[in-house]
């Protein structure tokens, strides 16, 4: 009974919170929260950190407009304390020319969240208009922010990095009700079950009303994890007959991706790894129909170099294909200069010939191009991947036909990050091919966090990952997120493993975001006829 007592005395503490103690105390919630992501995958963390932001947001209404001011600024401080930690990694890629762009470093390590922010004030503004007093309000939330997030993913190209629906990506048997409503339905789960604790401190004629909220999120995490187990239990890891693939990860420099001085060094490194014995009955290549080498992996345009088009056609056996990620330059007259290029895959055969080429669709803003490129390179700006004129977008996302194995999926880099990519599509791939370069993080959380969402999309769509990564985390994971194989980060080596089959499509794969739409609609018209009564008793 005190320790009730104390816990409700410091959530009436943290109600009446205002100025910057509501703001360092929103701050360090957001920061708290990291640790549900990978590496750390502490989910229960948000217990404590997601019932204080209900309270914040309580408090809020004792300002002017409703409080919605307030709660907008009480999700800024949240948003800012929760992205900086999340995404200090991304100020790793200013020092790979660091003469050119360390000194941005603090703009886009501070820049980027500030304006992530915005949409987690936004979020909570929204839940301030639809609050209400007893427990739908942790509902109110949940649907806010699932709309702020899913606009943070859209807006200006998007960016859903470290969406919140990712706390649940561990242990795997939660994971697998991603199947069902994907990303923004877990993102919604995640806030519902996560903030449901403050329904505690409730004024309620029967003090067992204000259990229902948090006794119905376990209840929900219990069923969550039996439909999981159910389903992992359903769909053993089965192979593909005949195919078996060797991925290679090089662990280069990032500044050797970008000399073209370093082409004999990188290739030289390329065909002695990807040859190499990975036990005593191995034969190298030999052993593979499928080798599969990471995201832009010449410093050069690989299909205009006849010497190295001659090496890889000299390596690979009969019945053995290369994946491979390349820059592209586009189709031009002879003699034209070449200022832009693609971002792209190419399927090499055995003899040196292209099967199959894909271009990357969702480029990274100031990574691969600038916001008004143009504009921006006259006052002297400039991507970080130097490419003047920026990358040049593909037109059309299409499975890639490689020979020995089922169609797969094309996701390069920064594209597997965002969900639905072939969900309610008619044209179903076998696998998903995920070639990247996290090279330009080091070792930090970023590679973590990329490999964890990567999975999920796997979960999400019933798809196997094949994922190559020029410094880690190099896997391949099955289509319930089984990881069969994987190279660590920061490690030179090789990876033999067979292709998981793919499982029958999903449900989110049939109907994409549909039913996380559902979820959302239900909580708002809760909340919104729950305020209607409390105007019309």
């Amino acid at each position: 009974m005190r320790a009730f007592q104390r816990f409700k005395q410091i959530a009436l503490a943290i109600i009446l919170t205002w100025g910057w103690k509501r703001a360092l105390i929103a701050m360090g919630c957001g920061a708290l929260s990291v640790l549900a992501l990978a590496p750390f995958n502490l989910f229960p963390v948000l217990f404590i950190t997601f019932p204080v932001l209900v309270w914040l947001i309580d408090g809020a209404g004792a300002g002017r407009y409703g409080g919605v001011p307030a709660a907008a600024l009480t999700g800024y401080w949240f948003g800012l304390g929760y992205f900086v930690p999340g995404l200090y990694w991304i100020g790793y890629a200013f020092f790979v020319d660091a003469d050119i762009f360390a000194w941005l470093t603090p703009f886009a390590v501070l820049g980027l969240p500030a304006y992530l922010s915005i949409f987690t004030a936004l979020g909570f503004a929204l839940a301030r208009l639809l609050w209400t007093k007893n427990a739908t309000r942790v509902l109110a939330l949940a649907a806010s922010l699932t709309i702020s997030e899913w606009l943070r993913g859209h807006v200006l190209t998007g960016f859903p990095w470290n969406a919140f629906g990712y706390a649940l990506s561990e242990p795997l048997a939660l994971a697998q009700t991603a199947s069902l409503i994907g990303l923004w339905g877990m993102t919604f789960l995640t806030v519902a079950i996560f903030a449901s604790p403050a329904a505690l401190i409730d004024r309620t004629p029967d003090r067992s009303i204000a259990w229902r909220a948090p006794a119905a999120a376990i209840a929900l995490l219990i069923v969550m994890s039996i439909f999981g187990a159910i389903r992992l239990s359903l769909h053993p890891t089965t192979m593909v007959a005949g195919t078996k693939l060797r991925l290679m990860q090089p662990n280069l420099q990032q500044d050797a991706k970008f000399n073209y001085s370093a082409k004999a060094e990188v290739m030289k490194k390329y065909l002695a790894l990807s040859d190499r014995a990975s036990g005593p009955q191995s034969t190298g290549v030999r052993d593979a129909t499928i080798l599969i080498w990471p995201e832009s992996a010449f410093p050069f345009f690989l299909t205009r170099e006849a010497d190295a088009m001659a090496q890889i056609a000299e390596l690979l056996p009969k019945g053995t294909v290369l994946i491979t990620g390349s820059v592209r330059a586009p189709d031009l007259p002879r003699g034209t200069p070449i200022t832009r290029a693609y971002n792209s895959i190419y399927v090499i055969d055995h003899d040196g010939s292209v099967l199959s080429v894909y271009d990357k669709l969702h480029l990274v803003p100031f990574g691969e191009f600038l916001p008004y490129q143009d504009l921006m390179e006259k006052l002297g700006f400039e991507q970080l991947t130097r490419v003047r004129g920026g990358f040049i977008p593909g037109t059309v996302r299409h499975a890639l036909n490689v020979p020995g194995a089922p169609s797969a999926l094309p996701l390069i880099c920064y594209e597997a990050i965002f969900p639905g990519e072939v969900a309610g599509r008619n044209e179903r791939p076998g696998w998903i091919v995920n070639l990247t370069n996290d090279g330009w993080f080091g070792i930090s959380t970023g590679p973590y966090q990329h490999l964890e969402q990567a999975r999920m999309r796997a979960i999400e769509l019933g798809l196997p990952l094949v994922r190559s990564a020029n410094t880690g985390v190099s896997a391949v994971i099955d289509p319930v997120g089984r990881t069969i194989a994987s190279l660590g980060l920061g490690i030179e080596g090789i990876l033999d493993a067979s292709l998981p089959a793919a499982i029958p499509p999903t449900v989110y794969a049939r109907l994409g975001d549909v039913p996380a739409a559902m979820l959302v609609a239900l909580a708002v018209i809760l909340a919104m006829r729950r305020r209607v009564a409390k105007r019309h008793p």
